[in-house]
């Protein structure tokens, strides 16, 4: 077992976001966490990253629970990639995919040929070994979550935690990024990743957990968890669910209601200045 939760409890600035989460991942598992806005989807990557203390409960990596972790020992276990990281200095990808070296190196020691060797491959591996040498402010929001994912490559760690990697790029982009991911798991990595897009989780991610205000409300495959039911529920909302006959991916779309619609048909003629009956 990679990473096991039991009964946690978690949240910031005094503020409860989390109760009663337990679950447990595998070997080689691409996890989604999936679910609304403020249900606790990057809370909980947050609190397994260390970044957020635990109210109350357990989070194992590796057997090991993470309060018992140096920085460095966790490094080595488990890379998170942010959400939207923001360089502030002109840095080049090659310093910042250097960086993910760090926890094999010794404060006084550069990077060394191996370690130069393995950013060259993550970068290749991701399809930004062009930019080598350009500051990674210079490039794309795609391309620079390219850097970024080699960046937490270059960590080689059993396990990847990412906090919406696709969020904000193209089709193309998203697609490559839910691709890589599921190649690593496939290569034996374990990547645990919050999600907004629920096509693409349904159609890239072995298993999903959905979260509705800070509970753990479905947790299986997806078409176990992506139902109309489970859906409507966790945001609040009528949420049909339909397989596509020419692609056989699912679509997910909210149906709204009549009386919803009719309210907003009101509401435009008040938008636009025009005289609104009721």
């Amino acid at each position: 077992m990679v990473l096991s939760i039991r009964d946690l409890q978690a949240g910031y600035s005094g503020k409860t976001i989390l109760q009663q989460v337990s679950f447990s991942v595998e070997r080689g598992e691409l996890v989604s966490l999936v679910g609304p806005n403020g249900a606790g989807k990057s809370t909980l990557l947050k609190t397994i990253r260390g970044l957020l203390p635990a109210l109350q409960g357990k989070i194992f990596l590796q057997g090991k629970d993470i309060t018992k972790l140096s920085e460095r020992e966790f490094a080595r276990r488990a890379g998170y990639l942010q959400q939207q990281m923001q360089v502030p200095f002109a840095y080049t990808v090659r310093q910042i995919v250097q960086t993910g070296r760090y926890p094999y190196l010794h404060w006084w020691q550069q990077a060394g040929k191996q370690d130069e060797e393995i950013v060259r491959a993550c970068l290749s591996y991701t399809g930004a070994l062009d930019f080598l040498d350009c500051p990674v402010q210079e490039l794309s929001g795609g391309q620079q979550q390219r850097v970024y994912l080699a960046k937490i490559l270059a960590q080689q760690t059993p396990i990847l935690l990412l906090d919406e990697p696709a969020t904000g790029l193209d089709l193309i982009y998203q697609e490559e990024i839910f691709r890589f991911c599921r190649e690593l798991c496939a290569a034996g990595r374990t990547i645990v990743m919050v999600v907004h897009e629920l096509s693409l989780a349904a159609r890239f991610s072995s298993r999903l957990l959905l979260l509705s205000q800070g509970k753990v409300l479905a947790d299986g495959k997806p078409e176990q968890v992506l139902t109309p039911e489970l859906l409507t529920k966790a945001y609040g909302a009528p949420i049909a669910v339909k397989e596509n006959p020419l692609t056989g991916h699912m679509d997910i779309y909210t149906t709204g209601s009549r009386r919803q619609d009719e309210r907003q048909a009101r509401l435009l003629q008040a938008v636009l200045g025009r005289e609104v009956t009721e």
